[in-house]
């Protein structure tokens, strides 16, 4: 049987844009995503810490280094610039799997840069 497990998650990013003109998703630092194995087009919730909102997205990459944490679209109107939020990535893991799995915690300053894996 599978189950659902975290995945990987970057804890307390910054919203640095919130663009309600962009089809929809979520742009992350190219960095981001390498460090935390969060792929393009993967299904993450976002979890505003600032408002409580918790929604679906997916993820595009931004430009690696830049710091770049955009919702866009509908999801512009759930967040503020300069929010706090936390992005997760769950994956279907079956018995044996669950055994020896960690998921990746990606922890970013104010700038989003890494300080902690």
């Amino acid at each position: 049987m599978l189950q659902e497990f975290l995945y990987a998650k970057i804890h307390r990013a910054t919203v640095t844009d919130a663009n309600l003109d962009y089809v929809g998703s979520i742009t992350i630092d190219k960095a981001l995503l390498k460090e935390s194995g969060i792929k393009v087009n993967q299904k993450v919730d976002i979890l505003d810490v600032n408002n409580g909102e918790r929604f679906h997205t997916y993820v595009i990459e931004g430009e690696e280094n830049s710091g770049c944490v955009c919702l866009n679209g509908a999801a512009a109107r759930k967040v503020q610039k300069g929010d706090l939020v936390i992005i997760v990535a769950y994956a279907l893991l079956d018995e044996n799997e669950q055994k020896y799995f960690a998921p990746k915690v990606v922890h970013v300053d104010k700038n989003n840069k890494i300080v902690k894996v």
